[in-house]
């Protein structure tokens, strides 16, 4: 079920997760974009992608279906590599620069807002829910775009692994076929989809270890 049920009945957690989704998204993005320019292709520049702005970033199709299903996207980077000294390699950096920046994130607030909420004395539970959602939507992101189907990263990321034969015919495959499977990993069967099931214990497992941070953090505050 997606997020908009959340609208009548608490909204302020809704907006909560609605501005976490949103920098999330943007954080992603911004990082394919800005990995892309300092590897050598302007093209992210150009398009006015190297920016935390998250007008540049947010896909208007994909942000509703987020909201409404539960599942949506941002705009995808474009980057040329012909502008790229290494195109296999590069391609696998940028890609992987959008989970490594979520996943930074998490770990990130997982410093500072212990240590802010105890500053700035705020509501410990206003800041229990901002850190566990952020928690769960960064490590979602960057646990699901790691599935090596394109579009998603991890098909660029696992081209570069292969040796070359097998992924030019990996590449061949996932043209054809990526989507479809995509869409039949996202699709919930029996109330819950494939991906879900997949990548739902990791996410536990990561946001468990995560929170026993943030309390140890927040004893020490």
């Amino acid at each position: 079920m997606g997020l908009i049920s959340l609208l009548a009945s608490n909204p302020l957690v809704f907006f909560i997760i609605a501005a976490i989704i949103i920098l999330a998204i943007t954080i992603h993005e911004f990082a394919h974009a800005w990995m892309a320019d300092r590897l050598g292709d302007p093209t992210p520049r150009y398009q006015g992608r190297v920016t935390l702005n998250p007008l540049a970033h947010l896909d208007p199709i994909g942000t509703l279906l987020l909201f409404v299903v539960g599942f949506g996207w941002g705009r995808p980077v474009q980057f040329d590599p012909y502008n790229l000294k290494d195109p296999t390699r590069d391609a696998a950096i940028i890609a992987l620069a959008g989970p490594a920046s979520n996943l930074i994130m998490a770990l990130l607030l997982a410093i500072f807002i212990p240590v802010l909420t105890g500053l700035l004395n705020l509501p410990i539970e206003l800041m229990g829910i901002i850190l566990s959602r952020w928690f769960f939507y960064n490590c979602m992101m960057t646990i699901l775009n790691l599935i090596p189907i394109h579009p998603l990263d991890g098909g660029k990321i696992l081209v570069a692994l292969l040796p070359r034969s097998t992924a030019h015919e990996y590449e061949e495959v996932m043209s054809r076929f990526g989507t479809f499977i995509l869409f039949a990993l996202i699709f919930p069967w029996g109330g819950m989809s494939p991906a879900s099931r997949l990548i739902s214990p990791i996410i536990e497992f990561v946001v468990s270890y995560y929170k026993l941070l943030a309390n140890y953090i927040f004893t020490l505050v």
